[in-house]
């Protein structure tokens, strides 16, 4: 008598959370690579308020982690080099799907964009969705937070 049986590979909620926590502590750490190496090889990446406006294109926040999330973090990191994250609540389910609250902020050293560096420092509050494969990897992450928010904090205000 033979009977075929199906693995399942189940992960919880507190598994999902953990790797989402990891990832920002290599954040904190600024380990972008690390980062990186917590998704998986195609992850979808979005932070729809993020643009930086040049004078023939605009570059936005949409892509890939390893294409248009990793030179975004590594750029933040060189413009900010005490950027830090001070991590609020991460409310994961079994399905993969975790949301974070989490404030990043740090003074600026380098230029940022179309921002010069005057020194200022800022803090503000984004959210976080991920989602998460059955392996544990982040299969792609979203990020929301009020731009203008920030542009103000480093004294750079835009008018058209």
């Amino acid at each position: 008598m033979s009977s075929a049986s199906t693995i399942v590979s189940s992960r919880t909620a507190a598994q999902n959370a953990a790797v989402v926590t990891e990832f920002f502590d290599r954040y904190r750490a600024h380990d972008v690579d690390g980062m990186v190496d917590l998704c998986t090889i195609n992850a979808d990446f979005s932070y729809p308020p993020f643009e930086v406006w040049g004078k023939q294109r605009v570059l936005r926040g949409d892509g890939k982690v390893g294409t248009v999330g990793k030179p975004i973090w590594t750029g933040l990191i060189t413009a900010f080099p005490n950027l830090s994250n001070v991590v609020h609540s991460v409310d994961a389910n079994d399905e993969g799907d975790v949301v974070v609250q989490v404030d990043i902020g740090g003074t600026q050293r380098h230029p940022w964009g179309l921002i010069l560096p005057a020194g200022k420092t800022f803090s503000e509050p984004h959210i976080f969705l991920f989602r998460l494969n059955s392996d544990g990897l982040i299969e792609s992450v979203t990020g929301y937070w009020n731009n203008a928010g920030i542009s103000q904090q480093l004294g750079h205000m835009e008018v058209d």
